[in-house]
């Protein structure tokens, strides 16, 4: 399988990638936008300095200068692009994948991001080609450290009516080199941090998030410190994941109804984008503020898109990534942290009875399955399920019976994964018996069985 995928570049090292490649690429990124500077920083991997400095020398070959930001997380990156006036900008990162993985991320000038759809093949055709020639004239070289600048950005978005205590998991990863700069900024934040020593080795637990197991040392230090609230960073530090004031994790889309409410306040009739994934909750609470619900398919570059399309201030995922307009429309894990922690300074209730409210619908949560014919178990599931009362193919198949006003409703979405053999499914329902009873007819109907898979 390559190690170019929908929306980055992504492979095990030396074995999949290794130096000669990544300067092959950092010399493709540099034809491919044909002028400069280009922005590169990179994350804490073991490997991550020697592949850095082989993209660099392969962009500086390609004639193009590099704005060297050296140690950054992946929204630092996103903002130094936007912040130094590049012409596009690359991370040496990834993200939340064990210590032996290394890829990079890609984005043109603003942070707009690059994926399959919109350059990243043409980047591969390039690093995979015939050597190109190489240039008269090498690029520049220079180096610039934005943390200082990047944290005056992020902390901008901060708005605390009181102190809050919040309990972090940088899982060894970036936000250990970037949220300890913000809250310097932000003395309203009470902070106790778990983690926060840079090791791309990950001695305590990978740098996922979404995995329930990896959140379980965060449950339990916020319990026992009694914090308001918890917050678990992935590796590159672009996602944040929340557990509430007793522990339990809060789903992503639920944050993004909580904050939607807040932006639709201060923007009345806004538009706010999410994955289509995404609690049935998230699109009631937008339309009761007199927002524009706009669901959109699984990936950063379609959301971003779509809410440069919508002008749209917030949009969130129920990967934990959430998109903010003001900044470049980009990914943000600190700003939705703020943001959260302003929603509850200025909220009489704890963070548990906050996500309660919004979280009255029962869902699966996203299930992976290991499937050979995706595509057959695709048309074996809308067979099975013709009657419904809505498909539509935005992303996968979606099938929904009965709509959020009418009790015993229930939908599901199973759609192929862009970079793996798996089908990923979520089902939710207003029962908890309905949703039960219904994912086991769709693994039956698909004629799978879930496994772990992060």
């Amino acid at each position: 399988m390559s190690v170019f995928k929908a929306y980055d570049v992504r492979g095990t090292w030396p074995d999949q990638i290794d130096a000669a490649l990544a300067r092959r690429i950092g010399r493709a990124f540099a034809d491919f936008l044909g002028r400069g500077p280009i922005v590169v920083g990179r994350d804490m991997r073991t490997m991550a300095p020697e592949v850095h400095e082989a993209v660099v020398q392969g962009v500086l070959e390609g004639g193009v200068d590099v704005l060297d930001v050296g140690l950054t997380s992946t929204p630092e990156l996103y903002f130094a692009i936007a912040h130094l006036g590049g012409a596009g900008g690359l991370n040496v990162t990834a993200s939340h994948n064990g210590k032996e993985y290394i890829g990079f991320k890609f984005c043109r000038e603003e942070a707009r991001p690059i994926s399959a759809d919109d350059g990243l093949k043409e980047i591969e055709a390039l690093a995979t080609g015939p050597a190109p020639d190489p240039v008269a004239i090498p690029g520049r070289r220079e180096h610039r450290d934005v943390l200082d600048a990047y944290a005056d950005h992020v902390a901008s978005f901060a708005d605390l009516a009181r102190e809050v205590f919040v309990v972090s998991d940088a899982a060894n990863g970036m936000a250990a080199h970037t949220w300890p700069a913000v809250l310097t900024r932000v003395p309203q934040v009470r902070h106790q941090g778990l983690y926060f020593e840079l090791d791309g080795t990950f001695p305590n637990h990978e740098a996922n998030p979404l995995v329930v197991a990896n959140l379980a040392d965060l449950r339990r230090a916020v319990v026992e410190a009694g914090a308001e609230l918890g917050a678990a960073f992935d590796g590159d530090a672009d996602r944040c994941c929340f557990v509430d004031d007793r522990g339990e994790p809060v789903g992503n889309d639920i944050v993004t109804a909580m904050v939607a409410r807040e932006v639709l306040r201060e923007e009345p009739g806004a538009a706010i984008v999410y994955d289509l994934r995404s609690s049935w909750a998230l699109r009631e609470t937008i339309l009761a503020c007199g927002g524009k619900p706009v669901r959109e398919r699984v990936g950063h570059s379609f959301l971003k898109a779509r809410m440069r399309e919508f002008d749209a201030p917030f949009g969130g995922e129920l990967s934990g990534h959430y998109y903010f307009r003001d900044n470049w429309y980009a990914d943000n894990s600190e700003i939705i942290l703020l943001k959260v922690l302003g929603l509850l300074s200025r909220s009489e209730r704890p963070f548990h009875e906050m996500a309660a409210e919004l979280r009255k619908y029962h869902s699966t949560g996203e299930v992976n399955f290991e499937v050979d014919d995706k595509d057959a178990a695709l048309r074996r599931l809308e067979d099975a399920f013709s009657d419904a009362d809505e498909v539509d193919h935005l992303d996968g198949v979606t099938i929904a019976y009965g709509t959020v006003e009418r009790p015993g409703w229930w939908w599901v979405n199973v759609r192929p994964s862009n970079t793996e053999p798996l089908l990923r499914m979520v089902l939710e329902s207003d029962s908890r018996d309905r949703m039960e009873e219904m994912s086991e007819k769709v693994m039956a109907v698909l004629g799978v069985r879930p496994v772990e898979h992060a």
